[in-house]
């Protein structure tokens, strides 16, 4: 903790360094606070001013003072993202269509990364997990539209297109789940009434020549007191990779007893349908009803090549031919319903459901240095989830500023899944190979939260959730069962600097969790073609505990007067319970082999500062050219107590990370010009007393120009991952008396993109 109170002490001074410009501003201004939850819909939701509740869709400005009178001012359009932001009593940080058009990404994921303290797994244009605060897959919560995304989602199949806006929450909040020790990212799907042109987008990208074509429809309308928006989009995919592992195997006497080259190259074609229409009903007493399904369907077909050479030791294949496909089908639907009653008070009934099916196989043949074919082996894969949810909301106003909610939540889903395994001659490659696993989970939650203000300067939030999750699956030699809950109080506060100044000050107190994923408890075996200590198979463990964190949140804002910010965040979070994975050598049916399987292991700390500035250049040269600067950067610290250091770091957490991005409007011409760089230096993990894990350099430099011709038709040519660096992985082991290196070199592609945006 000492070193947290440094860190406060350095905020601090930054703090002052950027208030010095509060001058800059013309009259004293005082913010209508926002609800911690408030979506930009906005107007009605928990925490509004009596003052406001029955104004229509306009932008909330803020209460001024003028000879002693207080005014409101109030001008058309929606609340900016930036006043949405400085609004919310919880830390949030909200990014809209302009952001997400910016750069004519392809993928979701290609957007987050350029987000303070949020970085992407795996290398560049391939997408990965998404990851807050540095913290490895599991620890950021993924919703959509506030709701859990379904099993085997994946961020990078969800087109930018489909998306109204991304809800960036640092701390949690008793409202949504607090399975989010590092924060939870809100995906909000398009929205109908803030459209009234259909929109037409048409792309085509390319990747070493391979193309990718693209075609997104919105197509708005309405009847009486229904109103709907129809989103869809289409596209195909050519992709090539191309990656080299090198591996060393060394005695206790320090002699070689394995060398070997593995070259894999992999050919993939996928095509993709997405269809996420909205739909909206207000009936005569004022309520609401929202229905918005969101269907998905793709495919893909792959082919490898893997060529092994190798020195020493036994020689499983020298060439190996694999094909497979895949299908995934999922069909999700929202729904909600709001009541209002004359007191204020708002009742809010949510319901939806989930459909997934994913089918998959592959067959693999090996073949000897003399091209004799040795074996063959099949897999196939079939899962099908289904899951139905529903809750409740009741919000009310009451006393002098306060806005009290409960709520509750259930959710109900389910799992089928057969895996099996063969090789050319029939014999199954794992235990239960053939079984069918079913697998079920039910979460409950309550909560109650208020929202109030203690004065003009201090507003605070705060609630109490209670979430249970049951976990069960059998198989025709197993059954498992997993059940917890957790406790989460959470408590944020805000206060604004008086003197007419827009900046302000957040602190948080909070408790959160990660529940172990479902694979974690009972996953079906994945098996390691090359078996070995880095490449071992893969299995879940049945008696895995959740992670239970305690956190701390200080943060200092300072606001510009043409939209801009900039802020300094600092974090620290103590976690118990820690899960991770460990490898071990296990005698299964099929003899000795190398399995990793998660544990828990103890305490954690992690820790870090986030600095945050975006503005306008006219903002401090008003003569200077128009230029937009957007930048972040972020540094972490984090220790594992029962894991041996230096580099005891939390399982997939850089050091460092940064973007620096800018967009320059041509004088006299309808041109920008644009791009962003994303940083994230190498760094090594000691992931056990036996295993260190170490990660390379990823650099990823995106540009583009965009010409429009008119309002309605703009002509956008972006390159993505311009410098194209390869991406370098390694990993060594140490377990008795032998020492075995693994180091792998993947390939890495530029994808030029030329996007025409019509609005019919």
């Amino acid at each position: 903790m000492t070193n947290f109170f440094r860190l406060s002490l350095v905020a601090l001074a930054i703090a002052a360094a950027f208030s010095t410009s509060s001058g800059a501003y013309a009259q004293a201004e005082t913010p209508v606070k926002a609800s911690a939850n408030e979506s930009q819909d906005g107007l009605e939701d928990a925490g509004e001013k009596p003052l406001l509740k029955n104004m229509p869709a306009v932008r909330r400005s803020e209460l001024s003072v003028k000879d002693g009178v207080q005014q409101v001012t109030i001008t058309g359009g929606r609340q900016s993202d930036v006043d949405a932001r400085r609004l919310s009593t919880a830390g949030k940080i909200i990014f809209g269509r302009e952001e997400l058009d910016r750069n004519g990404d392809s993928s979701i994921g290609e957007i987050l990364k350029r987000l303070p303290g949020v970085t992407v797994g795996g290398r560049a244009g391939r997408g990965g997990d998404i990851r807050m605060r540095g913290m490895g897959s599991g620890y950021t919560q993924i919703l959509i539209n506030g709701e859990r995304a379904p099993r085997g989602f994946s961020m990078d199949s969800l087109s930018p297109d489909q998306v109204e806006r991304i809800e960036v929450m640092r701390g949690p909040v008793a409202e949504y789940s607090t399975q989010a020790i590092a924060g939870t990212i809100n995906i909000v799907l398009r929205e109908e009434y803030k459209q009234k042109d259909i929109e037409l987008k048409i792309s085509e990208s390319f990747e070493q020549g391979r193309s990718a074509p693209t075609i997104s429809l919105t197509y708005p309308g309405h009847l009486g007191e229904f109103s709907y928006a129809l989103s869809g989009s289409i596209f195909r995919n050519h992709q090539r990779d191309e990656v080299i592992t090198h591996t060393l195997e060394k005695d206790p006497s320090g002699q070689s007893t394995l060398e070997q080259d593995l070259l894999d190259v992999t050919h993939r074609e996928s095509t993709g349908i997405h269809f996420t229409p909205r739909f909206n009903y207000r009936f005569e007493n004022g309520d609401t009803l929202m229905l918005q399904p969101f269907m998905m369907n793709s495919r893909s077909n792959s082919r490898t090549s893997s060529n092994l050479d190798q020195t020493g030791g036994a020689q499983e294949y020298a060439l190996a031919n694999s094909v497979g496909n895949a299908e995934t089908t999922l069909v999700r639907g929202f729904g909600n319903w709001q009541h209002k009653f004359e007191d204020n008070a708002k009742l809010n009934i949510k319901f939806g459901g989930a459909v997934s099916k994913t089918d998959s196989a592959s067959l693999r043949s090996e073949y000897g240095n003399d091209g004799q074919f040795l074996k063959s082996i099949a897999d196939t894969s079939a899962t099908n989830d289904r899951s139905l949810n529903a809750g409740g909301k009741f919000t009310r106003p009451f006393g002098d500023g306060h806005t009290l909610a409960l709520g509750l939540e259930l959710e109900n889903g389910k799992r089928d899944q057969t895996k099996a395994s063969l090789d050319d001659k029939g014999a199954a490659q794992f235990a239960d190979s053939g079984d069918n696993l079913t697998a079920s989970t039910r979460r409950l939650a309550a909560f109650v939260q208020d929202e109030f203000d203690i004065n003009a300067q201090w507003s605070a939030y705060a609630g109490l959730r209670w979430e249970g999750i049951h976990t069960s699956s059998s198989t025709a030699s197993n059954v498992v069962e997993n059940a917890s809950s957790v406790w989460s109080p959470v408590l944020h506060a805000v206060w604004r600097l008086p003197d007419g100044s827009k900046d302000q000050v957040r602190m948080s107190l909070t408790s959160s969790y990660r529940a172990p994923v479902l694979n974690d408890l009972i996953a079906l075996p994945s098996i390691s073609p090359l078996n070995g200590p880095t490449k071992p198979d893969r299995t879940g463990n049945p008696l895995l505990k959740p992670e239970l964190s305690k956190g701390i949140d200080l943060a200092y804002e300072h606001y510009l007067t043409r939209a801009g910010i900039m802020s300094v965040n600092l974090f620290v979070r103590s976690i118990d319970d820690l899960m991770r994975r460990q490898t071990e050598l296990v005698a299964t049916s099929t003899g000795s082999r190398w399995v990793s399987s998660p544990v828990n292991i103890g305490h954690a700390m992690t820790r870090g500062v986030e600095l945050e500035a975006k503005f306008q250049l006219q903002e401090f040269f008003p003569e200077g050219p128009a230029i937009d600067l957007r930048t972040n950067y972020s540094h972490f610290w984090s220790s594992v107590d029962d894991i041996l250091g230096p580099n005891n770091r939390l399982d997939q957490q850089p050091a460092q990370t940064g973007n620096f991005g800018l967009d320059y409007r041509a004088a006299g011409l309808p041109l920008t010009l644009g791009g962003n760089i994303n940083w994230t230096p190498a760094y090594v993990t000691q992931a056990s007393d036996t295993q260190i894990n170490s990660t390379g350099i990823k650099r990823q430099l995106d540009v583009y120009g965009l010409w429009k011709f008119s309002p309605g038709m703009q002509l956008r040519l972006s390159a993505n991952n311009l410098q194209a660096d390869d991406s370098w992985s390694g990993s060594a082991v140490t377990t008795g008396g032998i020492n075995h290196v693994q180091s792998s070199n993947a390939k890495t592609y530029t994808t030029w993109t030329l996007k025409m945006e019509m609005k019919i």
